[in-house]
């Protein structure tokens, strides 16, 4: 029989025909999409490292790095700086005075709207000023455990920003934009870095009190994968949701199920290369790593006692205290950024009344926890941040009258405000900046937001301008178009 002679059936030629047609169409269909998701990483030929390791799998720095992990200390609602860091004796001097027009006429303030009075830090000794440590640091007698600690604080005393409203505030800070969908600066130093333990997340959140405004895209990953996201710690029930296996299943059940479900995912990620496959199986087997790993990093009891002491901790217990601890027990173990957030710091009424109650539950726990990191050795490379949105007037909002009982609080304010860093190669005992006698805006070293993400950056070892992901055709990165590395912060 001669080839010409050969017949195939007609259903049998339809049936190749549509799985032809249904091959060739995925096959195109996924080389376009993998060929659109590459365009989106970090550069060629990234999307095939999602494929061949872990998106966590440590990452060379651009440089050497001074701080390998950060701990970053995020105060919600932005404590009073000028009752705190930024001792200003002139508006202590001239408290009551009639705000000078150029501070309040044409300004953005959230709240107050008539001419208000200046309101300088009470004298007495409770809420006064000591020069502190070596360096003689000014530091609020609020702050007693910090003054013990003041050599190897760098305060930033001008700091300023864009925005005067908190969630807006929030998210320009953590994220370098006013408003939602950009990765946070934790997500950034995970994507750029990786992280140096793979049975914990490279971004650990953990908060007391309510959640701040902006939410979660404070830690979230947005337009990056969302392998970078900050997982956020519970102080209650598992740690995080879903740790423990269901009823019914054991460990050897997980490890089966998960080993099955990636065989697919991984066949799923050769073919389209996307990132967010990846994540998938990254979170997979870190969840099951995590059934051991997490239980033992969160049991805190078995801390020696006079570490609780120095911390003021309470094993089983909801802290900020606690949750200091936690974060050195996270970085010895190589995770790369942990960030805690304390709410309850927006004073516009009775400024004087609370912030001695909010300054007492942190004071203590953070002055911990640069001397355990200190006597541990690690301080050197780890990064420690105090931060806020924004900063709070030298202008009384609320009453500020003479023999009135006072209720007087303190509105938002951009223009400048104090935060500090301590170890992770910036210069202890030093003073960045400074602002006019009221404490309202900057006369020297002035520091934007950006400024500050790209200072921070660098002392982890990344270039701000080179860390970018390209995202609906443009390259983002955290500073947007901005940013300019503080040199002077560092030792």
């Amino acid at each position: 029989m001669n080839q010409s002679e050969i017949r195939t059936p007609k259903s049998t030629i339809d049936m190749a025909r549509r799985q032809m047609f249904q091959r060739l169409g995925m096959g195109i269909g996924g080389a376009a999409l993998g060929s659109l998701l590459a365009k989106d990483l970090i550069a060629a030929p990234a999307h095939k490292r999602f494929v061949h390791e872990s998106p966590m799998t440590p990452k060379p720095s651009h440089f050497p790095a001074r701080a390998k992990s950060v701990i970053y200390i995020h105060l919600v609602g932005a404590p009073s700086h000028l009752d705190l860091f930024n001792y200003r004796p002139v508006l202590q001097q001239r408290n009551g005075e009639l705000c000078p027009d150029e501070f309040f006429k044409g300004k953005q303030l959230a709240f107050i709207r008539e001419q208000p009075t200046l309101l300088g830090t009470p004298t007495d000794k409770k809420f006064n000023f000591s020069r502190c440590g070596e360096s003689g640091i000014p530091l609020s007698n609020l702050l007693p455990h910090l003054q013990t600690v003041a050599d190897e604080m760098c305060v930033i005393k001008t700091l300023h920003t864009d925005q005067f409203n908190h969630a807006p505030a929030q998210m320009f800070l953590l994220t370098g934009f006013n408003r939602f969908g950009r990765p946070s600066i934790g997500s950034w130093a995970t994507y750029g870095l990786g992280s140096e333990n793979q049975n914990l997340p490279g971004f650990v959140v953990m908060v007391t009190g309510q959640v701040l405004g902006a939410g979660n895209s404070a830690w979230g990953s947005g337009f990056l994968p969302t392998v970078y996201q900050g997982i956020e710690f519970r102080s209650q029930g598992d740690p995080v949701l879903f740790l423990s296996n269901p009823s019914g299943i054991d460990s050897g059940d997980r490890r089966r199920i998960i080993d099955s479900v990636n065989v697919l995912n991984k066949a799923q990620l050769a073919d389209v290369g996307d990132p967010e496959i990846a994540t998938r199986i990254a979170q997979y087997e870190m969840a099951y790593r995590m059934q051991t790993s997490v239980p033992e990093l969160m049991d805190i009891s078995h801390e020696p006692k006079h570490i609780h002491e120095m911390y003021g901790t309470a094993p089983g217990k909801t802290s900020f205290a606690n949750n200091c601890l936690l974060a050195r027990r996270m970085v010895e173990r190589g995770v790369r950024f942990v960030q805690l957030f304390d709410q309850g710091w927006d004073m516009h009424g009775s400024v004087f009344g609370s912030l001695p109650k909010k300054t007492a539950q942190v004071d203590q726990p953070i002055a911990a926890l640069i001397k355990d990191l200190k006597q541990r050795g690690m301080l050197d490379d780890t990064l420690i941040v105090w931060s806020a949105e924004f900063g709070r007037t030298p202008m009384a909002q609320g009453n500020n009258g003479e023999g009135k009982k006072t209720s007087v609080g303190r509105d938002h304010h951009k223009e400048a405000y104090s935060v500090w860093m301590a170890g992770g190669g910036v210069k202890g005992g030093h003073i960045y900046g400074e602002t006019d006698d009221f404490g309202y805006a900057p006369v020297r070293d002035a520091m934007h937001v950006h400024d500050f993400n790209a200072t921070i950056m660098h002392l982890m070892g990344m270039d701000h301008e080179r860390l970018t992901f390209r995202f609906q055709g443009r390259d983002y990165r955290l500073t947007d178009v901005h940013g300019v590395v503080a040199e002077g912060v560092m030792a």
